[in-house]
């Protein structure tokens, strides 16, 4: 089960994300859902369109069924099939 802990190990996809932060200033604020994901890239569709964020230099909120987890950018960069075995009980 995703939670606080281990989020940055599991799939991303179609979760609602909310861009807290990045270095694209114009995606700050933004918020949709998790479409797709690559190593350094989010697809996130906000209703209108598929945009895509790079991991990289943004802090992102995602939001879990009873949380809401803010995560660095930097630690979700990678594969989301490496990330997962990454996995090892926690941050």
């Amino acid at each position: 089960m995703r939670n606080s802990k281990n989020l940055i190990y599991h799939e991303l996809i179609g979760l609602d994300v909310i861009i807290a932060d990045h270095v694209d200033r114009s995606l700050v604020g933004r918020r949709g859902k998790v479409v797709d994901e690559y190593m350094n890239v989010l697809i996130v569709d906000d209703g209108i369109k598929k945009i895509k964020v790079s991991k990289l230099g943004g802090r992102f909120i995602f939001k879990l069924p009873k949380e809401d987890v803010v995560v660095r950018g930097e630690l979700i960069i990678g594969r989301p099939e490496d990330r997962i075995k990454r996995y090892r009980g926690g941050i």
